[in-house]
């Protein structure tokens, strides 16, 4: 008696009405058939988890291959292989009708005869089919058979010309893979390809399912569900009637009920027991290796790295990290329904010997975030503390003390004051991010806990407690320094290096430093100078070759504050050779030398140079630990805006700077407030550089200071502006008496950078004056000074009036060297002549900030990735394109986008 067939298991399920074409996978497949004859590939695979769109997407394809189909869909029944076999054939049947009817004869008799006898038989009957054909075997992962698995070996290996196989599975088949790849006689398409492109998930979300939403959102959430299509589906079926679509998507977890079914119905519970409880025991950890899961289960019958890689086959929404195949994750909405089961099925002291397991293994094997956060996790905080303090020093001198800082936030405040290194520690993190008031309070709870009783103080190391009085000094001379309080500076810095245990020469050194600071502050910028040297070479035979880079970037710094731009190229250039014997190991502490090489590049005229070393700087301050590289990035990009005349771009960067600014032992002489003055004179606003100097309370008859010195400097311009707006002699006069005594103040102090300055600005006052002979005598004198360092930007930047002046020097003699230079000078000058603007066919055009953010919205970054690029707040790149969208009347970021290519506005 024949076996019954179930009709509908023969049918190919029709294409949706409604889906994302995905031309990309499409042109996969069909490059797997495309041959003058028969197939290129034998086997198509498509093996992807539980809703990625398998059965969909081969549908859509095989429906538009232009060739007859023969459908199977399987389910657990046919992992028999009489069944198998007999449901194979009837649906070749649906072809060619009487097909393999001998094979379904013999396969009833009560003695089947050999498999591959048969197999045979109904191989040589494909293969008088004139045309070609495709068969699809669909959810293969239902059946478990190796007597299937082998029939299908079989009939793979010596697969007729004109036939080729479809197999979708949610794992891997047991046939010959690898060998089918080695003879190029495989297409196969796999969890990542399968994933919605952003793209796609917006096609998907807004006109499949008609949810309207923002670019961002659709971002956001192809992120949380990592394009897994079903993910994508469940949550716009939940969002239907959600007002706030944002908070719903930031709520979107494993654990939201849609999603939590699913994945229990068709994922987790589908599993053996032995499968699920790795699957809850290991969802604790963000990664997963073979020892680390061994370490955590502390179950000598599972094999960790051998249970990786069979989930790995089985597609069990588990992420390869690595091409060794040694490190995965889980996917995002899987691991969140883990952990919720996790939680739910063990009790919580089970769960944290799991962490504690893990924070083990990951300090045995050099993990120190890991560790630490695995120990918060398990609430043994004891445990947390300890390693805190054992991993203080590396980050500290790697320049991680922020990431550091974030992790002792996480512990009781109890518990740290009975640890004075870890207060002690925590002043000096505090100390490098610039919160002077949070580190003194840290070190003072350090002392306390010294002088309280032994018995309730926690102490790891006998060592660590001696260095702890002169680290201390150490911190508050550091704080001092930050503060401008030189006098403390000096009190504590010598503090240090008398407590300072005999033979710590790292910690004299730096005590030292900080006292070469004091003389940077004070304008002392030779013995600054040599300080710093000093503490490089200390740094270095020391071993502490990091120290010693980052220290290079500061020598440089006062280096152009002398007017030695040349010594600062080489100290910057030398100090690159010397970290590039180290690896990639020290990029995280060269964003500023890069962004030095920018600024010097720039000034000295070589643009090439400037776009190279500019754009190596923004990648490496991606990675930077460096505190103050944001504002120093706003101040030079304020800087080159100002070079080009964008002057409402250079004061926006100047406002981010303001924003941005963490106060550090080095002198901040060129204060923001005061850069802004000298925009707004070249833009015409005396008034609201007058309100600068009000504000600021600066006066012609202060005391001088180096400090100050910059500020003088622009209250001479603001004097100079108001004489040419009033005609007040007593104006320009009180500038020319401020600036004389700068000069010689500076000229005693020899600091050539100064000196080239106020020598600059007593050149326009006495322009200005009606005195062409005094102005030419202090612009050569500044020429003399500048022309062996190569200035160049310095000059061109100060505009027409330092172009009549160059000329007018030129027709008067200044010298072959000099006019040589000053020729050089006038040249710039021709070729930066404003270009007539192109005008925006809008009635409120965008500003160049709004173009900027705009082109970026065009190539498709997000606002989180715009804001990283130009180091603004998010909170103003959001403010920036509602004025977009408002100006070009558009609702989307799409529209904006089409709205200004209309425009002509790229």
């Amino acid at each position: 008696m024949s076996m019954p067939i179930l009709a509908s298991k023969l049918y190919m399920p029709p294409p949706r009405p409604k889906t994302v074409l995905r031309a990309r996978l499409m042109k996969q497949l069909h490059a797997g058939l495309n041959q003058t004859t028969g197939f290129k590939h034998k086997l198509t695979l498509i093996s992807a988890p539980a809703g990625f769109g398998k059965t969909t997407l081969t549908s859509e394809w095989v429906s538009d291959c232009k060739r007859p189909i023969a459908w199977l869909s399987l389910d657990e029944g046919d992992t028999e292989i009489k069944r198998f076999l007999t449901y194979l054939i009837s649906a070749l049947q649906t072809l060619v009708p009487e097909i393999g009817s001998g094979v379904l004869g013999a396969l009833q008799s009560p003695q089947m005869p050999e498999l591959e006898a048969l197999l045979t038989t109904l191989l040589n009957e494909i293969n008088s089919i004139p045309n070609d054909f495709i068969l699809v075997l669909d959810d293969y992962h239902l059946l478990d058979s190796k007597s299937v698995d082998q029939a299908l070996t079989f009939l793979v290996e010596h697969l007729p010309q004109q036939m080729h196989l479809v197999i979708t599975t949610r794992e891997d088949p047991s046939l010959p893979l690898a060998r089918l790849r080695v003879r190029d006689q495989l297409t196969e398409l796999r969890t990542a390809d399968l994933r919605f492109t952003p793209a796609e998930a917006a096609e998907f979300l807004n006109q499949v399912m008609g949810l309207n939403l923002l670019d961002e959102d659709i971002a956001a959430l192809e992120a949380r569900t990592e394009g897994w299509i079903a993910g994508l589906h469940l949550a716009a079926l939940s969002m239907q009637g959600h007002a706030d679509v944002a908070s719903f998507i930031q709520s979107f977890t494993g654990a939201h009920h849609f999603v939590l079914d699913y994945l229990l119905e068709e994922v987790l519970h589908q599993q053996p027991e032995n499968v699920q409880a790795f699957l809850l025991r290991t969802s604790i950890l963000n990664r997963l290796c073979g020892p680390l899961c061994d370490a955590v289960l502390l179950d000598p019958s599972v094999s960790g790295q051998e249970t990786l890689e069979s989930l790995e086959r089985a597609n069990l929404f588990i992420v390869a990290l690595d091409n060794d195949r040694r490190w995965y994750r889980y996917h995002h909405l899987f691991n969140d329904l883990l952990r919720q089961r996790h939680e739910q099925t063990l009790k919580p002291e089970e769960i944290a010997k799991h962490h504690v397991r893990a924070s083990e293994w990951y300090e045995q094997n050099g993990e120190e975030a890991e560790a630490f956060q695995h120990a918060i996790a398990a609430r043994d905080f004891s445990r947390g503390a300890g390693l805190a303090e054992k991993y203080w020093q590396g980050m500290n001198q790697s320049f991680q003390s922020a990431a550091w800082l974030g992790w002792v936030k996480q512990l009781p405040e109890s518990l740290i004051r009975t640890r004075p290194v870890l207060c002690t520690q925590i002043g000096w993190a505090f100390m490098d991010a610039g919160d002077v008031e949070s580190s003194e309070s840290s070190l003072r709870d350090a002392e306390l806990c010294l002088e309280g009783s032994s018995e309730a103080m926690v102490v790891v190391d006998e060592k660590e407690i001696q260095t702890l009085p002169a680290r201390i000094a150490f911190a508050r001379a550091y704080n001092a320094q930050t503060r401008r309080d030189f006098s403390a500076t000096v009190k504590y810095a010598e503090l240090a290096i008398k407590l300072a245990p005999e033979g710590d020469q790292f910690m004299r050194a730096g005590a030292a430093a900080m006292l070469g600071g004091t003389y940077w502050a004070s304008g002392d910028l030779d013995a600054a100078c040599k300080s710093m040297s000093d503490w490089i070479d200390s740094s270095l035979k020391a071993g502490n070759y990091i120290f010693s880079i980052a220290s290079e970037s500061g020598k440089a710094e006062i280096q152009i504050a002398q007017g030695h731009l040349r010594e600062a190229l080489r100290t910057y250039e030398l100090s690159l050779q010397h970290a590039s014997t180290y690896g990639s190991e020290v990029n995280q502490i060269l964003a500023h030398h890069h962004l030095g090489l920018a600024l010097l590049h720039h000034e000295m005229g070589n643009d090439e140079s400037v776009a190279q070393y500019f754009q190596q700087s923004i990648e490496l301050g991606k990675q930077s630990t460096l505190v103050d590289f944001p504002y120093r990035l706003s101040l030079a990009q304020a800087r080159f805006k100002d070079s080009e005349g964008d002057l409402d771009v250079a004061l926006e960067f100047l406002d981010e700077a303001k924003r941005l600014y963490i106060s550090t032992p080095i002198p901040n002489t060129r204060p923001v407030e005061a850069l802004k003055a000298r925009i707004y004179l070249k833009q015409g606003q005396l008034s609201k550089a007058q309100d600068w100097v009000r504000e600021h309370g600066i006066k012609v008859n202060d005391e001088l200071s180096y400090l100050r010195e910059f500020e003088h400097i622009t209250l001479s311009r603001v004097l100079i502006a108001e004489y040419q707006s009033t005609a007040s002699e007593d104006k320009i006069l009180d500038a020319l008496g401020l600036l004389s005594r700068l000069l010689q103040t500076a000229e005693n102090a020899k600091r050539m950078g100064s000196m080239l300055e106020i020598l600059t600005v007593q050149m326009l006052a006495f322009h200005a004056h009606g005195e062409p002979s005094q102005a030419l005598a202090s612009l050569k004198h500044a020429l003399t000074l500048a022309e062996p360092e190569g200035y160049f930007r310095f000059f061109v930047n100060e505009g027409k009036v330092m172009a009549e002046m160059l000329t007018a020097l030129s027709h008067a003699g200044a010298g072959d060297r000099l006019n040589n230079y000053i020729h050089k000078l006038l040249n710039a000058f021709e070729k930066t002549k404003p270009e007539p603007a192109n005008p925006q066919a809008l009635i409120d055009p965008l500003s160049e900030r709004e173009l900027e953010v705009l082109r970026l919205v065009a190539e498709g970054l997000s606002n989180d990735e715009i804001s990283q690029k130009l180091f603004l707040a998010l909170s103003t790149v959001k403010g920036h394109n509602l004025r977009i969208f408002g100006k070009l009347q558009a609702k989307s970021r799409t529209e904006a986008v089409a709205r200004a290519r209309e425009l002509g506005l790229f």
